[in-house]
């Protein structure tokens, strides 16, 4: 059924002025809404999404950013700890340095070396331990400071086990066993 030109425009006339009022005030609220849900709602719907994902990047953000702020620290102590890792040698070439270090401390400290002698490889997983065993001669002072610089040494030297006696009765040089370990990081 269709509507004449002129019908729409009768009605609209008979009505009375408040009538029309409400009308118009339903036409308004109708077009707020159709505005509010076509429009309206949908920006609103995107910037809260936005705003999600700014939210989450500057988190992101954040996190690096104090990750980068500690990354010089982080190169120290890895250059620091790279000194402690063997590169690649065989088992007797480290052997072999870890004897001509211990010889070189020795020769430091004024220690006469009686006898040297490998004791062993212990495997730990992610390191190996190399084992000397070896006597020595000196005063007292001259051995204490041989000690010293194999604790203090740049590798991970360390002293297992040790005995001092007195070479002789009344003589002022003594006599050393030591058990020296070296840790390496391969």
């Amino acid at each position: 059924m269709m509507m004449k030109p002129g019908a729409l425009q009768k009605i609209f006339t008979r009505l009375s002025k408040r009538e029309r009022f409400v009308l118009y005030i339903a036409g308004f609220l109708i077009t707020l809404t159709f505005l509010d849900r076509l429009i309206i709602e949908p920006i609103f719907s995107k910037m809260y999404e936005l705003d999600q994902e700014i939210r989450q990047r500057e988190s992101v953000i954040r996190r690096n950013a104090l990750i980068l702020a500690q990354k010089d620290r982080i190169l120290s102590e890895l250059t620091k700890y790279n000194s402690f890792s063997g590169t690649s040698k065989s088992e007797e070439e480290e052997v072999t340095s870890f004897l001509k270090e211990i010889e070189t401390l020795a020769n430091k400290s004024s220690v006469y070396l009686v006898d040297m002698k490998p004791a062993g490889l212990k495997d730990m997983g992610s390191s190996k331990k190399y084992t000397i065993n070896l006597n020595c001669e000196a005063q007292m002072e001259q051995l204490t400071d041989f000690m010293y610089n194999i604790e203090n040494s740049n590798s991970l030297l360390t002293i297992e086990k040790y005995q001092i006696s007195p070479k002789s009765k009344e003589s002022s040089v003594a006599k050393c066993s030591l058990s020296i370990s070296k840790v390496v990081i391969p």
